[in-house]
């Protein structure tokens, strides 16, 4: 493990941008969050020239003119069945075991349409063409790690929110129950005894689930990868060599138990530099005397999802607020209503807007990267969260100081309207998130550097020549 690892570094380190190491990027999951988390890890590769090529199903938001895309979407069945699950999801409470028990069962078509992929002509090519590295970007879809296997290249993991029981295994982190609460638990640190009964309890349904993923995972890898001298699933699962999380240390706490060979990233999918913004959008913000809200539920869950009634509240809200609102909406010929201080949008450039200086609250669904952005450019927020990590995210939020939580499900008019003014007018909360964002850009590398330098991906490393003297071959060991 350690040569293959040694092996990884010293080429892709000695790699000069003129000799780009040749990098497969497998970005499969059907959501586009992800997609942009991935992407603006590839993106940052071929910024350093490395010879980048992705393959999604779905189009990125995120893209580099030196990437080299295969799209392979999904059939139009799988995008419906997609969309009814995700409403359904929308309408009710879930956390990460409800969502990880759709996906086992009447949501596998996260996992189904991952698999066909596999098979798709498409993307069958990547075999004709020599690479030195892949990176996955996990979701419910070990049984890629057979491309890997089958190119005869080690394997890097890029998972999107701080490692949990699923990834630990990968690289043998250890899961400490006793202090670092799990995504269903929706605890904050220091836990009780109680709290930590709990987590306990779900951590054991958890790995549980994970072992009838894997169960999954092998069947769909032995189903794909049938040549006689591919690995087990197990072996290519040993032989993951680094795994990119989308976390960081003083933003995702407590303090947990991290090898080396996990690697923080969070917020690389911010830019340094927020770009222009569309004239539309920018003339609302600019003319935004009293500050602008900006609402989103982020890329999984489309507006019309959310229920009627809870719509109707949330626009009756915000129209009659002095402050001007962007809101996400996709179906811009049956919007909520018309109100002089609304300004709907079917897609937003969500890091761009947040960096704008009239941007004064987020109404977000509490997802991991609409987190990050809004403490990375300091706006305060209020969580609705729907389902998976977003109940844990908002109460991590919440007990940061940095905003207040409702149950999507359950608001009224007057707990909306009432948690809007509390961030708004009570300056505390905008205080203690511009704390934040001052210390989360304060890092000694940004994520972008420590995906080429602690990955080892350009020629500065400090340690290259150390390696270049390692011995070792690229491969399958």
């Amino acid at each position: 493990m350690f040569a293959v690892f040694s092996a990884i570094i010293w080429l892709l380190a000695v790699a000069s941008p003129s000799q780009g190491a040749n990098i497969l990027g497998v970005y499969s999951a059907l959501s586009p969050s992800h997609l942009i988390i991935h992407m603006s890890t590839a993106k940052a590769l071929a910024e350093a020239g490395h010879n980048v090529t992705v393959v999604s199903m779905m189009q990125p938001k995120v893209m580099h003119k030196d990437i080299h895309l295969i799209v392979v979407p999904v059939t139009k069945e799988q995008e419906r069945t997609l969309e009814n699950q995700m409403a359904s999801m929308a309408g009710s409470r879930n956390n990460i075991i409800t969502t990880m028990y759709l996906l086992l069962n009447g949501l596998d078509v996260m996992v189904t349409s991952q698999a066909d992929l596999l098979k798709d002509p498409r993307f069958q090519r990547v075999f004709e063409t020599k690479f030195d590295l892949m990176i996955l970007g996990s979701f419910f879809n070990d049984f890629q790690l057979g491309v890997a296997g089958k190119l005869k290249v080690p394997v890097i993991v890029d998972w999107m929110i701080p490692s949990n029981t699923m990834i630990d295994e990968f690289v043998a982190n250890p899961s400490e129950v006793s202090y670092v609460p799990n995504e269903s638990t929706f605890a904050t640190t220091p836990m009780s005894f109680f709290k930590r009964a709990e987590n306990l309890v779900k951590h054991v349904i958890l790995k549980y689930l994970t072992i009838r993923f894997n169960y999954k995972f092998d069947r769909i890898y032995n189903e794909i990868f049938t040549d006689k001298d591919m690995p087990t699933l197990s072996e290519m699962k040993k032989n993951i060599s680094m795994v990119f999380v989308g976390s960081h240390l003083i933003s995702d706490g407590p303090i947990r138990p991290l090898v080396p060979a996990i690697i923080e990233v969070g917020g690389i999918q911010v830019k340094e530099q927020p770009d222009p913004l569309p004239q539309d959008i920018a003339q609302f913000l600019e003319n935004s005397s009293q500050g602008a809200i900006f609402l989103s539920f982020g890329s999984n869950i489309k507006s019309y999802m959310v229920k009627p009634e809870i719509v109707g509240i949330m626009f009756k809200v915000l129209s009659g607020l002095k402050q001007n609102v962007i809101w996400k909406w996709e179906d811009l010929e049956n919007t909520p209503g018309n109100a002089s201080n609304i300004f709907y949008k079917d897609w937003l450039p969500q890091d761009d807007i947040l960096a704008h200086p009239n941007t004064k609250l987020f109404v977000t669904h509490a997802g991991k990267g609409s987190i990050t952005e809004s403490q990375y450019h300091g706006v305060p927020m209020v969580a609705l969260p729907i389902f998976g990590d977003h109940p844990l995210n908002a109460a991590l939020m919440v007990n940061s100081g940095y905003g207040v939580s409702l149950d999507l499900q359950t608001i009224t008019e007057d707990t909306f309207r009432e948690a809007i003014n509390e961030v708004l007018e009570n300056d505390k909360y905008t205080q203690a998130v511009r704390k934040f964002s001052a210390l989360y850009r304060d890092r000694p590398l940004t994520p972008r550097q420590s995906v080429l330098f602690l990955g080892g991906l350009r020629s500065e490393a400090p340690w290259c020549a150390q390696f270049a003297e390692s011995s070792g071959a690229l491969g399958i060991c």
